[in-house]
């Protein structure tokens, strides 16, 4: 068995897009409707993908802050750095749990944790 997606429900489609191009360099790889006020867009980079939904009649996403989605960097400092200058405040970190493992989070516009992770 392969992991092959995740899913996140987001408040604006079109921002999570956005911020998931810009921020972390995935990519739409196809995007679709899917009834009069719902829209998908799955998105991916190296292995797994992001499905992102946005459904008009969904008044407000509610995220559970004990999860959280990775994504392997290879710098802490230089990502940190680019995100800065991008505007993307760190929420907490780096951390340094052993040393070959370094990390910190940020959130996307939905709130939904996104821990940036650097494995030497």
């Amino acid at each position: 068995m392969k992991f092959s997606f995740v899913t996140i429900h987001v408040n604006h489609l079109e921002e999570s897009i956005r911020f998931y191009e810009e921020i972390l360099g995935l990519k739409v790889l196809r995007r679709f409707k899917a009834g009069p006020e719902k829209e998908i867009a799955f998105m991916g980079g190296e292995g797994a993908e992001l499905e992102l939904i946005g459904d008009a009649r969904d008044s407000e996403v509610n995220v559970n802050e004990k999860i959280s989605l990775g994504f392997e960097i290879a710098s802490v400092e230089e990502c940190m750095e680019t995100l800065q200058k991008k505007g993307v405040p760190v929420l907490s970190g780096p951390f340094q749990p052993n040393p070959k493992t370094r990390f910190f989070f940020i959130q996307d516009p939905d709130g939904v944790m996104l821990e940036l992770i650097e494995q030497n």
